[in-house]
């Protein structure tokens, strides 16, 4: 008798289930609300060099800033330089009461970056990490630097806890996970230097990647395949719920410290959830510990109302399901790249999960591009999740996986696209499409977690995804970050100070079609494809073992 069999008389799907996925529903909301924080932590108001000295009765500041600012290529005042010496405007009233323009001397350049500091226009944020330390102009890669430094410890956290979990316990590793990611943004918040903010920041990162590679596993484990599609659904909509908070959040509070303080203070009633949160009996069983994952299944099975019999869930037969999972070896990297069809399949999932990352964050932290009010847009950018998931849900029940997850990521290429066609002045038409490039970029999301886990044996799929899909998608929205996150607010400003942020956005088509190749070559999913699950889990054991997996069940 295998786990699955097992599993199958405590109940694969039911209030203990369901309880167990509510449970684990914070750290859902919490990791957008932070992954997509710099789209307010780190946006860069309208600003201008600071002007001292401006007469108390001055009127017409229009022609202050004139006499004061150069004009860029464009037209707009320079938010970055300001004229050595205020120049004489023709028809001006300016320079009465002694105040006058000043001579150039020969030699001397006509404009000088902001000697004083700028002037922030604080009519949409207070304050932005730009503005407290300003992180603009020729700092403006610092600003930048923030986001890369995150995703950067979101990478080396996702294999830090991947292998830690493995070792200690998924349930242990997820309080490591909440106490680190409350502590370390609480010091973000209180960071009183932008290094201190940095290395917090990046800290908080490799926290928050606990919840990234424990959530999902611990749900899985104690689920059925057959219901695993429609927990995974249900489960992602909380990563929505998250996106259209933040968009709420950041709309009553503009201050960065007090926007961080408050997505940040929902770890500390969620270390508290965990006194009911089950570890996984799966892990138990390969770790030896039988009366554990005994006491578990049992309350499994009172709270599925499954008349679980003393034979079915006795310690012998425990003990047998705990000495078959102990008879494979503790899978590593290596495994995923054994045998031509595992490299087949794992580098397709990077592919793939490069591409669905790239669309979705490119997406996401590009709000402002739109021109529109950047809380409404990022409301709408979120509702627009939850009509993608019923979408994902009756497209794989109908048309399978592989077929969703290509035409997902086809209609995401083709909708970001045709929006590089748009005019900039056709602001209605690049809404539509840059929100229906979301709606199938979100589509996709919630595919590839489906999808991509089911493609591998039993003893490779948490691994997988932990290991190569979760990496490999932090290492995307890493790129992401480094290219165009920290800025999406300040694109919105056209002129040559922006304009280089744009230049990843012709890339928003082509990688999802990319990755929509890479998916419809993949492995029919296990309802139309030989490589069903314990076929795939056969063919493994073949080349690793020797053995069956038949002979192990036995």
């Amino acid at each position: 008798m295998g786990f699955e069999e097992l599993l199958d008389k405590v109940g694969g799907f039911g209030p203990f289930q369901l309880r167990n996925v509510a449970l684990l529903a914070l750290p859902r909301v919490l990791l957008p609300m932070h992954f997509l924080l710099p789209i307010f932590l780190a946006a860069v108001p309208a600003h201008r060099c600071a002007l001292p000295g401006a007469p108390d009765n001055f009127s017409n500041q229009d022609a202050w800033l004139e006499a004061h600012l150069p004009r860029e290529p464009d037209g707009r005042l320079s938010s970055c330089l300001r004229f050595t010496h205020p120049q004489a405007l023709p028809n001006s009233t300016l320079w009465e009461g002694g105040q006058n323009p000043g001579e150039q001397p020969e030699g001397e350049p006509s404009t000088v970056p902001c000697p004083q500091g700028w002037e922030y226009n604080h009519s949409e944020f207070s304050s932005t990490i730009a503005t407290e330390w300003d992180l603009v102009c020729e700092q403006k890669g610092l600003n930048k630097a923030t986001s890369t430094f995150f995703f950067a410890g979101v990478l080396v956290g996702a294999v830090v806890y991947g292998y830690l979990s493995d070792r200690f316990g998924r349930r242990r590793l997820l309080l490591v996970a909440y106490v680190s990611s409350l502590v370390l943004s609480l010091a973000s918040a209180a960071s009183v230097s932008y290094i201190m903010f940095v290395i917090t920041r990046t800290l908080t990162g490799m926290a928050l990647a606990g919840f990234t590679i424990i959530v999902m596993p611990l749900e899985l484990e104690w689920l059925d395949v057959r219901h695993r599609t429609v927990a995974g659904v249900l489960s992602s909509t909380f990563w929505t719920g998250g996106v259209m908070l933040l968009a709420l959040i950041g709309y009553l509070i503009r201050d960065w410290r007090w926007l961080l303080l408050t997505v940040t203070l929902p770890c500390a009633p969620g270390i508290l959830t965990l006194w009911w949160v089950p570890e996984s009996a799966r892990w138990l069983l390969t770790q030896g510990r039988v009366e554990e994952a005994h006491r578990y299944l049992l309350h499994c099975a009172r709270l599925n109302g499954q008349p679980a019999g003393e034979d079915s869930l006795s310690r012998e037969a425990l003990n047998k399901v705990a000495a078959a999972e102990r008879m494979v070896r503790r899978p590593s990297y290596l495994d995923l790249f054994r045998t031509p069809r595992l490299r087949y399949i794992s580098l397709c999932c990077m592919v793939v999960w490069f591409g669905v990352n790239f669309s979705y964050y490119g997406v996401s932290l590009d709000v402002s591009g739109l021109g529109l009010n950047v809380y409404l847009t990022q409301l709408v950018f979120g509702a627009v999740e939850l009509p993608s998931k019923l979408l994902v849900y009756l497209s794989v029940r109908h048309a399978g996986r592989r077929l969703t997850m290509a035409g997902t990521l086809l209609g995401a290429a083709l909708a970001l696209g045709f929006r590089l066609l748009v005019s900039p002045e056709m602001k209605s038409w690049s809404t539509a499409l840059a929100v229906m490039g979301k709606a199938f970029s979100e589509a996709a999301f919630t595919t590839a977690y489906l999808f991509t886990s089911e493609l591998y044996p039993t003893v490779l799929r948490s691994h997988q995804r932990k290991r190569v899909a979760d990496n490999a998608g932090r290492s995307s929205s890493w790129l992401r970050s480094e290219l165009q996150a920290p800025h999406s607010v300040e694109a919105s400003q056209p002129g040559p100070s922006s304009r280089p942020l744009y230049w990843p956005r012709p890339r928003l088509g082509p990688e999802p079609l990319r990755a929509e190749s890479a998916a419809a070559c993949q492995p029919a999913d296990r309802n139309l494809d030989p490589l069903h699950l314990g076929n795939a889990d056969d063919f493994y054991f073949q080349q690793l073992s020797g053995t069956s997996g038949q002979e192990r069940r036995l």
